[in-house]
């Protein structure tokens, strides 16, 4: 019963792992960059957005380590 409830829990939060990564920056502007603010309006807006999506990014990271350490230790 609760190793369906973890399996559904690490799955989800694979798929948000993967898209909260690949909102991240790379070398250029990122996420400020997609909902396209100009050089300025990112500078100045995109460090509150960018340290929250640094913060939810590890959320999602330890759901899914969480998930993952339980669902092997069940599985033994």
């Amino acid at each position: 019963m609760f190793t369906w409830a973890f399996i559904v829990i690490e799955a989800i939060s694979a798929v948000g792992l993967v898209f909260l990564v690949l909102l991240h920056s790379g070398r250029g502007g990122g996420i400020s960059e997609m909902m396209g603010g100009t050089i300025g309006q990112a500078a100045a807006g995109s460090t509150v957005v960018e340290r929250n999506l640094d913060r939810l990014t590890v959320a999602v990271a330890l759901v899914f380590t969480f998930a993952t350490l339980t669902l092997d230790l069940r599985l033994q």
